[in-house]
């Protein structure tokens, strides 16, 4: 399973995913539970950002 999430194509799908429902999540979910969903979804937008820059060097 961590070879399979340490993939490119996997953190790539992760990165973008999470992003657009971070940056969708509060306009569509309503008060706090929009706003948790959005830090959620963008502490694993960072950390498969964080994965595809490691895996360039």
């Amino acid at each position: 399973m961590k070879s399979l999430l340490a993939s490119k194509p996997a953190l790539w799908f992760l990165f973008l995913f999470n992003a657009v429902v971070a940056v969708v999540a509060p306009f569509v979910v309503d008060g706090a539970q929009g706003v948790m969903t959005a830090v959620g979804m963008g502490v694993v937008t960072a950390g498969a950002g964080v994965g595809l820059i490691r895996g360039r060097t």
